[in-house]
């Protein structure tokens, strides 16, 4: 990645490091890596508030720059700071959210004299939520990418086929138009692999994970997704592939039938089309997310459907979230979130509703905050498409 790129990013958490006095940060988490250093490496960025980052490499041994240093363990950091005449810090940020414990304190005993903060997580996934020119333009290509393996989904079913077999014919599109195939989450509380394929009332199925909509999954040891329901007539399936195509997690979700739903599938789907208008229309920066939210309840309620929002017996409490390096990241659509979207934010907005013995109906596209609005990444047919 070019450097001045990766300069600008550095200098944003640094921005946010001189508001609370920080002199330094250590950054070593792979997501943290890959928006500071370009790359996954096994190692540690030292980021100082006033010169260069310094790059102490483990793995992989074949990496040389002019501050990229190898380094066998954390322990040995301080007198490599001191060969490059750096002074240790008196105030070191770490990724304190995502560390281990273990890890965490074994970092900060590698500095005994300075007052360690564990804020790093929140203050680089801060930095992190308003996206530079170039990471907009990646989100840009990745979702021109995600609608063309879209459009090639009605070519793979097959009558007779499960909600699993369609699931992966759709993720063999999505590889073979540049998908890595990894999903970054942030935090314990969710897993994914590629996304999900939503048949039919396992929409509704109840899941530990945050998603919009669960499903039952294959397995208990990952409770989400496909279950191996027989696509039927009369039935919707939702397909929310992730794409992830340039280290960015675009979100888009689209609709489907085996042959004709009843009218109150097209009914309710129109409903979340007109959330996703009116949603969109009002997103501005300056425009605070739980007023999103509020919009899109107020809509959905008014129009007969409140009860299968979101959700049937749990609903998700939120209406959209922060796409980036993970899939759930600032700033997030939901109730008591007061925070207010700003130029250069991407978010997934996704208005569902599941519809007993018929399956799921909705929308899901992914945004970009600009100066004056918002722009839709994700550019595919948003009807119900018959299979």
């Amino acid at each position: 990645m070019l450097q001045p790129e990766l300069k600008l990013r550095r200098d944003k958490i640094r921005a946010l490091m001189a508001q609370q006095g920080i002199e330094a940060a250590i950054i070593t988490c792979n997501v943290n890596l890959v928006y500071t250093c370009g790359r996954v490496i096994s190692g540690y960025l030292y980021l100082p508030l006033n010169a260069p980052a310094l790059v102490f490499v483990k793995r992989p041994n074949n990496l040389v720059g002019e501050y990229v240093h190898p380094v066998r363990k954390p322990e040995q950091l301080p007198d490599l700071l001191k060969e490059y005449g750096l002074p240790l810090p008196s105030k070191l940020m770490l990724e304190g959210d995502e560390l281990s414990f273990n890890e965490y304190r074994r970092l900060a005993a590698c500095f005994p004299d300075s007052e360690v903060l564990p804020c790093g997580t929140e203050l680089i996934r801060r930095a992190r939520s308003v996206k530079t020119t170039m990471e907009l333009e990646l989100f840009r290509r990745s979702g021109t990418a995600h609608a063309r393996a879209y459009a090639q989904i009605p070519s793979v079913y097959r009558l007779g086929m499960t909600d699993r077999q369609f699931s992966i014919e759709i993720e063999r599109l999505m590889r073979l138009e540049g998908c890595l195939g990894i999903f970054r989450v942030f935090g314990r509380s969710m897993e994914i692999f590629m996304g999900s394929v939503l048949a039919g009332d396992n929409a509704a199925a109840p899941s530990p994970y945050d998603f919009a909509l669960g499903g039952q999954g294959l397995d208990p040891s990952i409770p989400g997704g496909a279950n191996g329901t027989l696509l039927q007539a009369g039935q919707s399936i939702m397909v929310d592939l992730g794409g992830n195509f340039y280290g960015y997690m675009g979100d888009m979700s689209r609709v489907y039938s085996v042959g004709r739903l009843p009218q109150k599938a097209y009914d309710a789907h129109q409903v979340c089309l007109e959330v996703q208008t009116e949603v969109a229309a009002m997103a501005k920066p300056g425009v605070v997310c739980e007023d999103l939210y509020n919009k899109a309840i107020d809509i959905v309620g008014k129009a007969g459907f409140a009860d299968y929002f979101m959700g049937i017996d749990q609903k998700a409490k939120f209406v959209g979230h922060g796409i980036g390096l993970e899939i759930n990241e600032a700033p997030v659509l939901a109730p008591r979130i007061r925070q207010e979207l700003e130029p250069g934010m991407v978010f997934a907005l996704e208005p569902k509703i599941v519809l007993p013995e018929i399956g799921p109906v909705g929308i899901e596209n992914s945004w970009a905050v600009t100066a004056e609005g918002v722009e839709k990444l994700t550019l595919a047919p948003e009807e119900i498409i018959e299979l």
